[in-house]
């Protein structure tokens, strides 16, 4: 074929198809020239056609571009540029690396990509470099598929990731499927029967299974390539435009379940490392652009990220990236929102410092204000690895925003645990947590409440191990935190001791009533459904194995705790008290929906730090639920006086973990029925109470 290129256009950003060929476009300031590469099948190791932009036909401002006829959906591309190297003046130009496109919405040859070939200088990789795909989003038929759109108040998020949750062989699906979005789309019925409202997907954006220590792989996915492309190895269909449509094929049955779908997106840091790692695409194209260097030694990366670089997203040129990339999530392939990994870095101006004020002129101010995104689910990890602790801000300074709430987690596992000094920080955590989220007018559920993530703790683990077992990711146990508020409850890991397994068995159900009576809106872990343990590691990023993968043979051997899990879920979601979206009125009587709050004694909580044990009372009288939560984390039986009763009026006891799991979760009969002026607390266990 003789290709009869075409000056082309500097927008689209990107490969866009045309009817009669595809326009390329890409941004380098300092280039100084760059090259369009053109391969004819997946086995091409080297271009078919090598196309010179050339600077006074090719280049409008900073943005080299080229119209090719002909050219169809499917095609494999890739870059090479052309410029200075000089690291100690931020610019790292090697034309012997194929660069992948900033806005590829594909990518292809990942198994034959080599990190440690991409990290060496001068050293051609062509042959062992990622190719781009031109996609046309036009291109698939998305029936009658509708955004779900839940509201905070009504929304039960399950943080969960797509190779793991199915990739166990006893997954019970066809190999090929295991550990892909079409393996995942057969499970949905699984997430629909466990009430779930909103999938938040660890990084589906194609990343490096190679960013990591030798003889491991990538797991998480905190190491992004492309920002628009899905992560190949999560299709079944390995062809060019595979993980494109089964990534949508998944997304569409996910609606259809009135399931949302939230992607945990990495804009703070991308797979090319600091100035040891790779040229893939950022580097290669515009260093000193795409990242925040160090002012002292340009030859160095800042790094507010843990992952060695920081994408510089109060950059224009990268802040229009990150924004096409969310606007073209939302509109091309139906997502409903995102979860910020490491938001805080993006509180960060151009130089590193951060930003006073994060509600005006920055990229989180255009996300939270651009049309495209109205409406989606934006969820912020307000903190960065470098020590910015922006919690409380996202909500007070955008309107849309909601934040993981880490206090709640923090303050959850050490009352639990039975920490002294925690009683009135859990009340707060109960109330929406106004010592935090202090403003009236806001949707007191923006407060992602969550125990576990996948950083960390299972919720499993969180009650059988006092300290991390790391060993398997080759860093003597340094990695991961020590600060994990957990309690073995008498034995380290697994047990045969009877007493010790039913106290971690309590504690599990402890930590799920709090959670889930709490004003906000919960987040739960994948599997910590059914106690699924990763043998006390707590930073499982590279562990693609058994040790992460969900174990569905553990769905029938918890089976109670599922159903558990299951009835929580069903019955705070049915309340209408758990469906305000404005903080409680704490009051002892209103016709307001209120909160009052108990010790062992009416009207008398004890504050004190010494204090192990919280009441409180729950009322919306409209819908006329009046119901009452007794917490004791003593390790003695507490006695706790219940509210007067007006006639006609029967307490029933819908939860005490103190029992059997099979019966924690009581029928609402004569067998529940509570009488007498007090009820006898276990120790260390959660009582819930409803009126009829």
């Amino acid at each position: 074929m003789q290709l009869q290129p075409l000056e082309g256009r500097s927008f689209p950003l990107g490969a866009t198809v045309y009817p009669n060929g595809v326009n390329f476009c890409v941004f380098s300031k300092n280039a100084t020239a760059v090259e369009l590469l053109l391969f004819d099948t997946l086995a091409s190791d080297e271009p078919s056609y090598t196309l010179s932009l050339l600077p006074d036909e090719n280049r409008s401002f900073h943005y080299w571009h080229i119209f090719v006829p002909d050219l169809k959906p499917g095609q494999l591309y890739a870059y090479r540029s052309h410029g200075p190297y000089d690291p100690d003046r931020g610019h790292r130009f090697d034309r012997t690396k194929v660069l992948l496109d900033p806005y590829t919405k594909a990518i292809a040859r990942t198994e034959r990509y080599d990190r440690a070939v991409a990290s060496t200088l001068a050293q051609d990789n062509c042959s062992r470099a990622l190719r781009s795909v031109v996609v046309d989003p036009s291109d698939y038929d998305w029936e009658d598929d509708r955004y779900p759109r839940h509201p905070y108040s009504t929304s039960v998020i399950y943080e969960m990731h797509v190779g793991g949750f199915t990739r166990h062989p006893n997954s019970q699906l066809l190999a090929e499927k295991r550990g892909t979005f079409a393996g995942l789309t057969e499970k949905i019925p699984y997430l629909k029967n466990l009430g779930i409202t909103a999938v938040e997907l660890l990084p589906i954006h194609a990343f490096d299974i190679h960013d990591a220590r030798p003889g491991l792989t990538n797991y998480w996915g905190y190491s992004t390539l492309a920002f628009f492309a899905p992560h190949p190895q999560y299709s079944r269909d390995r062809s060019p435009l595979g993980p494109v449509n089964e990534f949508r094929d998944m997304v569409k049955a996910l609606h259809r379940a009135g399931i949302e779908v939230i992607l945990d997106v990495v804009f703070n840091h991308t797979a090319e490392g600091d100035e040891r790692g790779p040229t893939i695409s950022f580097r290669g194209l515009d260093n000193e652009t795409y990242y925040i260097l160090d002012a002292d030694d340009p030859s160095k990366y800042s790094d507010y990220s843990g992952c060695g670089n920081t994408f510089k997203g109060n950059h224009p040129i990268v802040g229009r990236l990150i924004l096409d990339s969310l606007r073209y999530w939302v509109s091309e392939m139906h997502v409903d929102g995102f979860r910020f990994d490491l938001a805080s870095a993006l509180a960060r101006d151009i130089y590193g410092a951060p930003l006073t004020n994060i509600g005006t002129n920055t990229i989180l101010w255009a996300i939270e204000s651009d049309p495209v995104l109205a409406g989606t689910k934006l969820i912020a990890e307000a903190w960065d690895a470098a020590g910015l602790y922006n919690v409380g801000q996202f909500v007070e300074f955008a309107d849309w925003y909601s934040e993981w709430n880490g206090p709640f987690r923090d303050d959850l596992r050490q009352f639990v645990r039975g920490d002294d000094g925690t009683v009135r920080r859990l009340a707060d955590r109960i109330l929406g947590s106004p010592d935090i989220y202090p403003q009236d007018d806001t949707d007191i559920n923006r407060t992602i409440n969550f125990i576990t993530c996948h950083d960390g703790f299972t919720l499993n683990d969180l009650v059988a191990y006092n300290d991390k077992h790391n060993l398997a990711n080759g860093e003597d146990n340094r990695d991961g935190t020590d600060q994990n508020y957990s309690w073995n409850c008498g034995a380290e890991g697994k047990t045969t001791d009877l007493e010790v397994e039913a106290l971690r068995l309590r504690q599990i159900k402890n930590l799920l009533t709090i959670q889930f009576f709490c004003q906000g809106t919960p987040m739960v872990l994948m599997g910590d459904e059914v106690r699924r343990t990763q043998g006390g590691n707590n930073n499982a990023y590279c562990q693609n194995n058994e040790l992460s993968w969900f174990d569905w043979s553990a769905v029938d051997r918890e089976f109670e705790l599922w159903c558990f899990f299951r009835r929580l879920i069903d019955f705070t979601q049915k309340l209408k008290i758990f469906g305000q979206e404005d903080r409680l009125e704490v009051s002892y009587g209103t016709h307001r929906p209120h909160l009052s709050w108990h010790g062992v004694s009416l009207y008398t909580p004890d504050w004190g730090d010494n204090s192990h044990s919280l009441a409180f009372s729950l009322r919306h009288p409209a819908a006329g639920e009046f119901l009452h939560v007794m917490l004791n984390a003593y390790w003695e039986p507490l006695d706790f006086e219940l509210p007067v009763l007006g006639r006609g009026e029967q307490w029933y006891r819908v939860i005490d973990t103190q029992l059997p799991l099979s019966e924690t979760f009581c029928q609402l009969d004569a067998t529940s029925k509570v009488t007498g002026d007090f009820y006898r607390v276990g120790e260390r266990s959660s009582v819930v109470l409803l009126v009829k």
